[in-house]
Formats: C-alpha cells, structure tokens, sequence
C-alpha cells in the first residue's frame, strides 16, 4: 500500500493542472506491461477474463508487442514477448490496477509488472 500512496503522490505533482478537456472529461490512462515469456496464450486469456476483465469490464485494449528489461538479481537482459494492457479510466482505478500487477507477479511468479499513467482528456 504504501507503493500505492508514492504513487498518488507522484501523479499530484507529475503535470501541471491541465486546462479544462476540449473534449470528454479528464481522467489517466493507464499502461500496464506483462512480461509473457513462459506464459501460453490460453493462460494469458484465462488471466485476462478471469483477472482484468471484472475490474475494468467497460474496455480496455490489449496490444502483444516485444520488449526486454535487465533481471535484478543476475544483471542480465531478457528479451520476450510482452502485452501491453491499456485503460483510459479515473484515478479512482489506481487499487485495481494494483491488483492486477500483485495478481499476475503471484500467479505467473513474474519479478515485476510495469506501470506507467498519463494524465489525458477522453471522451467515448
């Protein structure tokens, strides 16, 4: 939890109070990076609906791409294929992001799951 309120702090002070939206409302967009080396598609999909899908059930989008990131404890890079998870939502949403990360490093014994969010304006 305390990762989690580092992270409202940071988002606090990350931007400049953004002008009023010129379209839709203000909100985050959330990006979230899972390391896929290992991990089938069908474990993937069942982690998806059985994980994600609940706690963002109005949309998301999911893009497979490659990346590598260097291993904490040997110092070496890893190079796999990856799924980028993207959500345009509310700071409101920062605990179920959370879930989702502790879920699948626990569930896929992952080191880490990335996180990156955006301030945005978004309008559906």
């Amino acid at each position: 939890m305390r990762g989690f309120a580092l992270l409202l702090l940071l988002l606090a002070g990350c931007a400049p109070s953004l002008p009023a939206c010129p379209v839709g409302a203000p909100g985050v967009t959330a990006q979230l990076f899972f390391g896929r080396a290992g991990i089938d598609e069908a474990a993937w999909q069942g982690f998806l609906t059985e994980t994600i899908t609940p706690r963002f059930p109005d949309g998301l989008t999911v893009i497979d791409a490659y990346g590598q990131w260097r291993q904490r404890a040997t110092g070496r890079v890893i190079r796999e294929t990856a799924s980028v998870l993207e959500i345009a939502t509310d700071e409101a949403a920062l605990p179920r992001l959370e879930e989702i990360r502790a879920a699948y490093r626990a569930r896929f014994h992952q080191e880490s799951v990335g996180l990156v969010i955006t301030r945005n304006c978004a309008s559906f």
